[in-house]
C-alpha cells in the first residue's frame, strides 16, 4: 500500500489534504487484511470444490488420473493444447433413457400466470390509487368562487339620446357665460 499514492488520490478526488499518519491509513489496512482474508477462504473453496468435482468426474469415467500437477487440470502435450478425449474409455456403458424424450420447449411463453397476476395486480393498484386521489381532489377542493354577473347596458331610447344631447348644448352655452351669471346658474341648478 503506497500511502503517498492514496493521499495524491484523494486530495484529487476530494480535495482534502490526509496526513500519512491520519487513523484513515490504519482502516485501510484493517480493509486490506479482511480482504485477503476473504479471498483466501473463497480461492480454499474454489480449489476445494473443483478437487471434488474432478474426483467425481474420474469416478464417473470422464478424466484419466494423469494431470500435469492440478488435479482439475488434464495433463498436456508438447503443443500446449488439451488432448483430445477417447471415443470411449474402457468400461464405458451408455445410460439408457428412462423414458420417452420429451422435446424441449424452444421458446418462452410470453407471460407466464404468475406474471399475468402480478400485472392485473399492478393495474389494479394504480386504478384504486388514481380514484381515491381524485376523490380527495373532489372532497377537499373549495370551489370557486362565482363571477360576478356583467350586466350589459341596455340600449338608449330615443328621448334619452336626445336629453343627453340637449344637456351637451347646455353646458356648452353655460361655459359661454360670464362667471357672475355662471355661478348664479349654477347654484339655482344645485336647488
Amino acid at each position: 500500500m503506497d500511502q503517498h499514492k492514496l493521499r495524491t488520490l484523494v486530495f484529487e478526488k476530494t480535495g482534502v489534504r490526509i496526513d500519512v499518519d491520519d487513523p484513515v491509513f490504519a482502516l485501510v489496512a484493517l480493509n486490506e487484511a479482511v480482504l485477503e482474508d476473504a479471498v483466501e477462504r473463497h480461492i480454499a473453496a474454489i480449489d476445494a470444490a473443483s478437487q471434488a468435482l474432478a474426483q467425481q468426474v474420474r469416478q464417473a469415467g470422464g478424466l484419466s488420473g494423469a494431470t500435469d500437477g492440478h488435479p482439475a487440470r488434464p495433463a498436456l502435450d508438447a503443443s500446449n493444447e488439451t488432448p483430445a478425449p477417447a471415443e470411449h474409455p474402457p468400461g464405458y456403458v451408455p445410460t439408457p433413457p428412462a423414458g420417452p424424450v420429451r422435446p424441449i420447449a424452444t421458446q418462452a411463453p410470453r407471460f407466464n400466470p404468475r406474471e399475468i397476476r402480478l400485472l392485473l395486480a399492478a393495474a389494479g393498484i394504480s386504478l384504486l390509487s388514481a380514484l381515491i386521489v381524485l376523490g380527495g381532489q373532489a372532497a377537499f377542493r373549495r370551489p370557486a368562487p362565482a363571477a360576478a354577473p356583467v350586466i350589459a347596458p341596455a340600449a338608449l331610447t330615443p328621448e334619452q339620446t336626445l336629453a343627453l344631447q340637449n344637456a351637451a348644448k347646455l353646458e356648452k352655452a353655460i361655459q359661454k357665460l360670464d362667471p357672475k351669471a355662471r355661478a348664479q346658474l349654477q347654484a339655482e341648478l344645485q336647488k
